[in-house]
């Protein structure tokens, strides 16, 4: 069998791996029922679900001719280590800065990663984002994350 698409073909095998993978670390959980689910519930259905559209995309690449064997250019290093950077700095500076101040700073560093950047639209993004998530977490969900910096008690 011929791969007609390079990126299709590695990226259904990345989401297929990827997939099987969260659901078999699911099963190291309970899974309770449709009723009362679980904490292995959701994961291993969104392992599957992420398996599944993996296994679609891997056909596609096996079926669909294109005209230049759709090749897969070079590594984009340095977005992916600002998305990378900047997700390990939300978990960094979370519990230290809180939620106010960490996620419009990891905002901007994912959107450096880009080509285009514009800041207007980056301080929007970041604004909504804020607040969506106080109200989804910290409101909704009663999660206990820190809201605003926590200062060192003298």
């Amino acid at each position: 069998m011929k791969i007609k698409s390079q990126r299709d073909f590695w990226s259904g095998l990345m989401f297929v791996a990827a997939g099987l993978g969260f659901a078999w670390g699911a099963t190291l959980y309970r899974f309770g029922d449709s009723a009362h689910p679980g904490p292995g519930f959701f994961p291993f259905g969104l392992g599957l679900l992420t398996a599944l559209l993996g296994a679609v995309i891997l056909f596609n690449a096996l079926s669909v001719e294109r005209a230049d064997g759709d090749p897969i250019g070079a590594i984009a290093w340095r977005p992916l280590g600002l998305v990378v950077g900047a997700v390990l700095l939300f978990g960094w500076l979370l519990p230290h800065l809180g939620l106010v101040v960490t996620l419009p700073l990891v905002v901007v560093a994912a959107a450096l990663a880009g080509d285009e950047f514009h800041p207007v639209e980056v301080i929007v993004n970041a604004i909504v984002l804020t607040a969506s998530s106080w109200a989804i977490f910290i409101w909704g969900l009663n999660l206990t994350i820190p809201l605003l910096p926590s200062l060192p008690l003298p």
